[in-house]
């Protein structure tokens, strides 16, 4: 009978966490890559957000990089999952995806490249602050990823073509060999491998961090057919993961004890120095903000040549899951700055270049 009261009490306290958990939970898997930027979901895990809103969350191996997450998505061995520029490629190849929500990247402002950075070897004669140095060096960077997009970005802020530079496909576990090795004088990546290098490569130099360069990409991305249908599912989804953010926020130094447990290798000084990075553009929400970065991305690749055509970036985002956990759940983000009402963004909302 005390049980049955308490529960009485709760739900009328908490109608819509009640009813989730009255109910049983969702299963539902979803993809993440070894970035500092993706712990948002493993701490949803750990920390009981999921089982909160009511579903059953199970976390595919981290990836190497977005492109390997996207081929898990297709294959069916995810869900969802978190990817940034890959998605330009996968969609311009056929992929129906819709982006949904922000694992990384910023709301109220355009420029937001935090977590990136360019670090070069000793003796590659590429001097700090000086990005005109990198012409005719060999740089490693993903391609297709947000990290070849930052490198196209320095060489651009530099006056400078991809074709000044040797640019070469590298996974980002793999940067700092090739660095250690002299098989490459710089990599552009996301954190923890720009932080990793300066710890483990002697020598080795940070020529620029962040600098705003380019607007950060990253999306909650699910196939269409999936996400027409479980509309429900992400908005539970989308709010677990924007608690985890809050809690990941006020809370750095745990954050990056749980990343220890999800990236490989990563030591906890590492993670924790990449945590600071990382909670600068820790923002699930959505604004006309992100729609533009990903039509500057795709204009950035198109202008560089690596892209042939690009794709109306209004069809690949659906706004109104977020919107409504940003409606109905202000608390999730009450500790970020406001979005400024020119770029506030409604369900019908439609970009314009």
């Amino acid at each position: 009978m005390i049980r049955v009261l308490c529960f009485i009490l709760f739900a009328v306290l908490s109608p819509s966490l009640a009813f989730a958990q009255a109910k049983a939970p969702v299963k539902l898997k979803a993809g993440m890559v070894t970035g500092i930027d993706q712990v948002g979901l493993p701490i949803a895990l750990e920390r009981g957000y999921f089982e909160k809103w009511g579903l059953d969350v199970t976390i595919a191996r981290p990836y190497a990089t977005g492109v390997d997450a996207l081929n898990a998505l297709q294959a069916g061995e995810s869900e969802l999952v978190q990817v940034g520029v890959p998605m330009i490629g996968a969609v311009l190849r056929g992929m129906d995806l819709v982006a949904l929500g922000n694992y990384s990247g910023n709301a109220t402002k355009l420029g937001s490249d935090a977590t990136m950075a360019l670090i070069a070897r000793e003796g590659s004669g590429i001097s700090k602050g000086d990005l005109k140095s990198l012409k005719g060096k060999k740089i490693a960077a993903s391609f297709g990823t947000i990290n070849h997009l930052y490198a196209l970005a320095l060489l651009e802020k530099a006056g400078l073509a991809p074709a000044d530079v040797t640019l070469v496909n590298t996974p980002p576990p793999d940067m700092t060999v090739a660095l250690l090795s002299k098989g490459i004088d710089a990599f552009s990546c996301w954190d923890p491998w720009p932080i990793v290098a300066l710890k483990d490569v002697p020598g080795a130099v940070e020529i620029i961090r962040g600098g705003d360069v380019i607007s950060y990409i990253g999306f909650n991305v699910g196939l269409r057919p999936w996400v027409e249908k479980n509309g429900d599912t992400i908005e539970k989804f989308l709010a677990a993961l924007s608690e985890a953010d809050k809690w990941m926020r006020a809370n750095p130094k745990q954050a990056a004890q749980i990343a220890t447990r999800w990236i490989p290798g990563i030591k906890p000084d590492v993670a924790e120095a990449a945590m600071q990075f990382n909670i600068q553009q820790a923002d699930r929400r959505l604004s006309a903000n992100n729609y533009r970065a990903f039509w500057a991305a795709q204009d950035k690749l198109v202008r560089a040549g690596l892209l042939k055509s690009s794709f109306d970036v209004n069809k690949h985002i659906e706004p109104k899951h977020i919107v409504k956990v940003m409606k109905e759940h202000p608390e999730l983000f009450s500790d970020l700055p406001p979005i400024p009402a020119n770029v506030a963004i409604g369900p019908g909302y439609v970009f314009k270049p």
